[in-house]
């Protein structure tokens, strides 16, 4: 029965993650709401990038395995490192755009955003989740339809 308490602490996280800002509009409240869960966004994605990474691996050594090409491995494998640095550079600005556009709605059209917040929180987090996870589709798309040997 560990699983229970398991799930309430999930739910709690999740909970706070999501929560309305409880304060009014104030900048600093609004950039502090939003960098309190860049950590969690980071996890969250940095998850996601991993079982793509996974996926890409797993098509690579199987496609190598049937036809001894490893689709979907760039050459020099260092580049993959450098664009999991790249891309990991590119979501968090992506994501300080979203403290950003806040800040600019409650400016331009004088309104509380308390609610604002957690709803483009969660749309940024679910749009970085699915541009992810589009690489090991299309790499499984490329392997299934192409029988691992590429274009």
């Amino acid at each position: 029965m560990r699983a229970a308490p398991l799930f309430r602490i999930s739910w709690r996280l999740a909970g706070w993650i999501f929560a309305h800002q409880l304060e009014k509009s104030h900048p600093a409240h609004v950039v502090a709401w939003w960098e309190l869960r860049r950590l969690p966004y980071n996890l969250i994605v940095g998850a996601t990038s991993l079982l793509t990474l996974s996926v890409f691996y797993a098509v690579a050594f199987g496609c190598e395995r049937s036809i001894g090409v490893p689709l979907g491995m760039p050459r020099p494998p260092l580049l993959v490192l450098i664009a999991v640095v790249a891309y990991w550079i590119v979501v968090n600005v992506f994501y300080t755009c979203g403290w950003i556009l806040e800040l600019l709605v409650a400016r331009l059209w004088r309104v509380s955003t308390p609610i604002f917040g957690p709803i483009v929180f969660t749309l940024f987090t679910v749009v970085s989740v699915v541009v992810t996870l589009v690489p090991a589709g299309l790499v499984i798309f490329l392997a299934i339809f192409t029988s691992c040997r590429g274009l």
